[in-house]
């Protein structure tokens, strides 16, 4: 079915895919259309690693949340992360026109300005800079190709 792939057994659908939308005038996201329907019941966006955002759907960022709200509040790694990932956090729900409105904190954190790469990382979106994303995946894309180790224990292509 294109970038979302249904739930099967219990998996949660797969948000697959790059996209290159524009934020309007006021901000705005243009939800990439095969995405829409899992992220319709609403979304968490917060600040991701290498300065872009993470966009989760309400449902895996709980999901998640549940995880992460079991480390320890004795350990400083854990509360300095929740910390970041968190206080950045804007719950958002798309209008009729599958737009989202990216609040202009997170904007600034990963220096959006109108041209923007929508990527589908499996259970979450990650929105970043287009000049930024094509840079970075310049750079990964060589690493990729000359990967020879086993990255992921156990996973076979």
């Amino acid at each position: 079915m294109g970038t979302v792939l249904e739930s099967i057994a219990g998996v949660p659908s797969l948000l697959l895919g790059t996209f290159t939308p524009r934020l309007d005038d006021k901000g705005r996201l243009i939800l990439p259309a095969k995405f829409r329907p899992q992220l319709a019941p609403g979304l968490v966006l917060t600040r991701g690693q290498e300065r872009c955002l993470f966009l989760f759907p309400m449902d895996e960022f709980r999901r998640m949340y549940e995880q992460l709200r079991d480390a320890p509040v004795t350990n400083k790694a854990a509360r300095d992360y929740l910390r970041v990932f968190l206080s950045g956090a804007s719950d958002e729900s798309p209008d009729k026109q599958g737009r989202v409105s990216v609040p202009a904190h997170l904007r600034q954190y990963a220096g959006l300005d109108r041209d923007v790469a929508v990527i589908g990382a499996g259970t979450r979106v990650e929105i970043w800079d287009l000049p930024a994303w094509q840079e970075y995946l310049e750079r990964q894309e060589a690493v990729y190709a000359q990967t020879s180790e086993e990255v992921v224990p156990g996973l076979r292509l």
